[in-house]
């Protein structure tokens, strides 16, 4: 492939300089190499809302 050659056509209808670029944005995400998010932390506080957490609210704002 040449500098010159274009990396896809169009080949029906006539797309608006929008759907062009939306075209181009949805075909960039597509190509990049999926990352999993980094880990975090999550604070006493936020785990105990979650369910299955026996000890519940009152320990989040418990020291340790």
């Amino acid at each position: 492939m040449s500098a010159e050659e274009p990396l896809f056509r169009v080949v029906r209808g006539v797309p608006t300089a929008e759907e062009l670029a939306a075209l181009v944005g949805a075909i960039i995400v597509r190509t990049r190499p999926a990352t999993a998010p980094a880990p975090t932390t999550a604070s006493a506080w936020a785990r105990s809302g979650r369910p299955g957490n026996s000890s519940g609210w009152r320990a989040a704002g418990l020291p340790r």
